[in-house]
């Protein structure tokens, strides 16, 4: 499953400030919020985002499994950021049942692709695995 995307735009400069809500040099609140806003006109109940120590997460309504997408500024490009969702894998654990998530994790992915793909100054987006993108050999950066 694809579930993790590069792109780059000028469009998500960092709020000032942002930095003391996470660490510094990680910012991405701007970008989530334009997801945020962007996949409820998809269909999607989402979260306002919040922070965390690397970024920013949307928490996106699943009666299921937990669902959400992670945010934040790429240090591969001054101008870059990476998004993933999880969960990352075609099935979780909950209560000893085995739960398929891939149906549920490919319509978000298709929302975000096609959100990211409409919007302007959004561009060199890539998809890639979890698996792609955390392999030393898989083409990309190494700088994360």
């Amino acid at each position: 499953m694809q579930t993790h995307v590069e792109f780059r735009s000028d469009r998500f400069p960092a709020y000032g400030g942002e930095e003391q809500q996470i660490n510094p040099g990680r910012w991405g609140k701007r970008p989530a919020e334009f997801l945020w806003d962007n996949l409820r006109t998809e269909g999607f109940d989402t979260e306002e985002p919040i922070a965390e120590d690397w970024g920013w997460v949307i928490l996106v309504a699943n009666e299921h499994f937990r669902l959400w997408i992670g945010c934040a500024n790429y240090e591969e490009y001054p101008d870059g950021f990476l998004c993933f969702i999880e969960p990352h894998t075609p099935f979780v654990r909950k209560l000893l049942r085995k739960i398929d998530t891939r149906a549920v994790v490919a319509s978000l992915q298709r929302a975000l692709d096609k959100i990211l793909s409409e919007a302007v100054g959004i561009r060199e987006k890539r998809w890639w695995t979890h698996n792609e993108f955390m392999s030393p050999t898989s083409g990309r950066r190494t700088n994360i």
